[in-house]
């Protein structure tokens, strides 16, 4: 397999450009604007919404296999193109009960796995006692479509769910606020034969919903790590994937796992493998997709430290001078993704900071703040006064 159709065409697509240049492969984008970041990178480019079925079929006639950059996709139309033989990769039986967040908890629930109590909404069933049964704070969650903490309200009260809910109750899924010691994530391939990589348990730090920083690798228990990566395991497996999933979690105060989301692609938690492993995840997921052998996932430096540079303001800036600043920090890998559109809460771009083998300190002092203070450093070049 040599072209590569993906659906999407935003930073994650953008960031699959060099893997795809080493691999001898060529990318296909279907994404609607020329502004999207992978249509400076791409062979061939599909102008139309990721959810139009009838430009999928376009993108299939112009590749060999069809993954996915974002999962905002219309599952029923594209089925007709698989039962024509289009080759998805991920599998769409693989993507269908992952896209609706409320098929996710049921199956995460079915499959055994820890997950949080949660409820689906309708017009129908007794709110209050539901509510009652969880508590305050809950979580309140869009079905489909919620990124970037959209979609994800945190809600204090009964007036504030109610308030929430006059929009339309069965587009929502409620569950319990659970109170986390930290939160963590793994990226996980599974390739066409069945072999498992998977990439060190990370750290992720999210701040209203939205991930800020991303510590590799994460400061848990081996017990938790083998339990962690026996979920993505049991996951890849039972969905049969290939390709990349990423699986956030929270570690509760009292010690336990619970799965709290999964994205069927490659993820923002993974993005320090683009310079701290062997195999970044991008590379991963197109060795995966193609049917090639995975590549080692294991970090090579002593740690990293992945910072988002998100937006704070709208403007059209490219923030060369902040980008520059930052680049002088030793060891910082600076990614631009050349949006045109700074937005707050959007993301521009991502610095890594690798932590070197030589500097031993670095790796048992994350505890006492080294990837606290590399974060504060970047983010206060980065963000105003």
């Amino acid at each position: 397999m040599k072209r590569v159709g993906v659906i999407g065409g935003g930073q994650l697509a953008w960031m699959m450009a060099d893997a795809a240049e080493k691999l001898g492969l060529e990318l296909v984008i279907q994404t609607p604007s020329e502004h999207d970041p992978a249509v400076s990178i791409a062979q061939e480019i599909v102008f139309a919404p990721v959810d139009d079925a009838s430009a999928t079929e376009i993108l299939a006639k112009k590749s060999d296999v069809i993954t996915f950059e974002n999962e905002f996709v219309n599952l029923q139309a594209l089925s007709l193109l698989g039962q024509q033989g289009v080759c998805f990769r991920p599998r769409l039986e693989a993507l269908a009960p992952l896209l609706d967040k409320y098929h996710q908890r049921c199956y995460l629930r079915d499959l055994g796995l820890p997950v949080p109590q949660f409820f689906a909404l309708d017009e129908a069933e007794n709110l209050k006692s539901k509510i009652e049964y969880l508590g305050f704070p809950a979580v309140l969650k869009s079905r489909r479509h919620g990124y970037d903490g959209q979609g994800t309200f945190i809600i204090q009260d009964f007036a504030t769910l109610e308030q929430k809910l006059t929009l339309n109750q069965s587009l929502f899924l409620l569950e319990e606020f659970v109170p986390f010691e930290r939160e963590l994530a793994i990226i996980a391939a599974r390739s066409v034969e069945g072999e498992i990589v998977t990439y060190p348990v990370v750290e992720t730090q999210q701040e209203q919903q939205v991930c800020r920083r991303v510590i590799a690798p994460a400061q848990i228990t081996p017990n938790q790590v083998a339990e962690i990566q026996a979920i993505a395991h049991t996951l890849l497996n039972s969905l049969k994937v290939v390709g990349i999933l990423g699986i956030e979690l929270f570690l509760s105060t009292d010690g336990k796992v619970l799965v709290n989301e999964i994205a069927p692609r490659t993820h923002n938690s993974g993005h320090f493998s683009l310079d701290a492993c062997e195999t970044s995840q991008f590379e991963q997921h197109l060795r995966a997709v193609c049917g090639l052998p995975l590549g080692n996932a294991a970090l090579q430096y002593a740690g990293a430290v992945m910072v988002n540079l998100l937006g704070y303001e709208n403007s059209h800036s490219d923030y060369q001078s902040q980008r520059q600043q930052i680049a002088k920090i030793p060891q910082a890998h600076v990614h631009w993704y050349g949006k045109t559109e700074s937005r707050p809460g959007r993301k521009l771009g991502h610095v890594t900071v690798l932590l070197d083998h030589q500097n031993r300190e670095s790796v048992t002092a994350y505890a006492l703040g080294v990837g606290a203070a590399i974060a504060h450093t970047i983010e206060s070049i980065w963000y105003p006064r």
